[in-house]
């Protein structure tokens, strides 16, 4: 679907104000009622998609009915079609990725380089403490607000036989996302690049065309993946992150104390943390129920994969350019500042 088709599949209206009448807001008149298009590409029974609907019945109730929130939270549109909507006022709030987001804002590429951080709480810190503004800056100028990060989680490798080290990817069918950090990581192993769209990677594993690829455990498990490639090496090696994003000109024209509760209404970075790490322990936890077979790496072993793709982050800088140097002094000056509070 092309994105200016967008207003025609969404049937989206023009926002119109709207003040609540009588005692009884919740039962205000739904057609008089200011609507929010939410777009996102949750799978069901999923953490995503539990945020996305905590944040519908809280934009709901704490407009007591004013304002109601169209739910095109599970992959409606791509999120080719979702940034574009975002541009252009027909969907004013939704999820992209990190590396959907680049094609925006090209610096947030840099944040799927890989081997940014040693840990969750290393990286957690970077965000909270250094990244928020610098790309709340960078997301501004290009017309956008950002609401919240939400993390998606680590990206390791799954694969038809085991990859227990670099050497085994060398000559492997890996399939990379459109990401420049996904292509430039599998080169750097030595792997047979494969460019794949999300809805491909089945199918492909069945044919043989791929033997390989990367992702973090909830989108692993839950998208049939397991069951053509049970293999998955826990390198942890890109942080994945994905921002929820306003349409700006939409956002900076609600009132004070709309905008407050709307603002809230996304599940914190603190509980998307918790949620999507909680829900990572569990599936390696059912580990067997799910047929995977994961393999944690050896700090030593770790440090070899690290190794073997160590120039990639300067790579990435160098091929998107605009500020990613910036966006790598950031990072690098609030890791010095992490292992600071280590001492």
């Amino acid at each position: 679907m092309r994105p200016g088709a967008i207003l025609a599949a969404a049937g989206l209206s023009a926002l119109t104000a709207c003040a609540p009448t009588g005692d009884a807001p919740r039962q205000a008149d739904e057609a008089a009622a200011t609507q929010i298009t939410a777009a996102g590409t949750a799978f069901p029974n999923t953490i995503g998609e539990q945020h996305w609907f905590a944040f519908q019945r809280k934009v709901e109730e704490g407009t007591q009915g004013r304002f109601k929130v169209r739910m095109l939270v599970h992959g409606q549109f791509s999120e080719e079609q979702i940034a574009a909507g975002l541009r252009r006022g027909r969907v004013h709030i939704g999820n992209l990725s990190a590396m959907m987001a680049s094609t925006l804002v090209p610096e947030t590429a840099i944040l799927y380089a890989p081997f940014l951080f040693e840990s969750e709480e290393q990286a957690d810190f970077v965000y909270d403490h250094y990244l928020t503004e610098l790309f709340t800056s960078l997301l501004a100028e290009q017309g956008l607000h950002l609401v919240s990060w939400s993390e998606i989680g680590f990206h390791h490798i799954y694969s038809v036989t085991p990859m227990l080290s670099p050497a085994d990817m060398r000559g492997r069918r890996f399939r990379v996302s459109a990401s420049e950090a996904s292509r430039l990581f599998a080169e750097a192993l030595g792997a047979d690049v494969i460019p794949l769209g999300f809805g491909e990677l089945v199918p492909s594993l069945q044919t043989g065309l791929i033997e390989a690829g990367e992702n973090s455990l909830s989108l692993y498990v839950r998208t049939g993946t397991p069951g053509e490639a049970p293999h998955i090496t826990l390198t942890a090696h890109s942080f994945g992150m994905s921002v929820i994003v306003a349409d700006k000109a939409w956002w900076d024209s609600l009132a004070d104390a709309d905008r407050e509760i709307i603002a809230f209404a996304y599940p914190s970075i603190a509980e998307t943390r918790k949620d999507t790490r909680a829900e990572a322990e569990r599936d390696l936890e059912n580990a067997q129920s799910f047929g995977i077979t994961p393999r944690w790496p050896e700090p030593d072993e770790r440090d070899r994969w690290a190794a073997a793709v160590a120039h990639v982050p300067e790579e990435l800088a160098r091929a998107v350019g605009g500020r990613s140097s910036l966006v790598l002094e950031t990072i690098a000056e609030g890791k010095a500042a992490y292992a600071s509070t280590r001492r």
